[in-house]
């Protein structure tokens, strides 16, 4: 699996224009409705989904990177919207840092081994300091389009 398989090129907000965890979260539903990827009368159900999915556990796994995430039977192919908050988000990470970076993921609840396949492309790229550290710096969605294309070429050359 690739990056670009799951994220939704014109579902990628650099930058965000929330500065809490919540209405990011809600921001990156509403892209991913706003393309397509999920119907607009599911944005405050996927939303309360995502969020309370946080609740059990922050996503912010560090390095000023979350992966917000939830198995739902609303969707029926996984779908990652990514946001760069160049103010930071609290996350409340792991690491106690504000979050930067956000890839949201939606996945079919019936389906786990698809959630788990995008959850490790997704943290295989994020667990590498550069391409963190550029993924911050990115100021527009084509920038951060660009990056996910490195990535994956990157991974094909391995």
């Amino acid at each position: 699996m690739k990056l670009r398989d799951i994220v939704v090129e014109k579902a990628i907000i650099a930058p965000l224009k929330s500065t809490k965890r919540d209405d990011a979260i809600r921001e990156l539903v509403d892209s991913l409705a706003s393309k397509g990827a999920v119907a607009p009368a599911l944005v405050d159900e996927l939303t309360k989904a995502v969020i309370k999915r946080e609740k059990r556990g922050s996503t912010g796994f560090g390095h000023g990177v979350a992966a917000p995430h939830v198995k739902t039977p609303e969707v029926q192919r996984v779908f990652a919207a990514v946001g760069i908050a160049p103010g930071g988000l609290e996350f409340q990470a792991l690491d106690k840092q504000l979050v930067h970076v956000v890839f949201l993921l939606l996945s079919p609840e019936d389906r786990p081994e698809e959630h788990i396949d995008a959850m490790e492309c997704i943290f295989g790229v994020l667990t590498q300091d550069k391409f963190r550290r550029f993924l911050r710096q990115a100021k527009t969605p084509a920038e951060v389009w660009g990056l996910l294309e490195e990535a994956d070429s990157a991974s094909n050359a391995r």
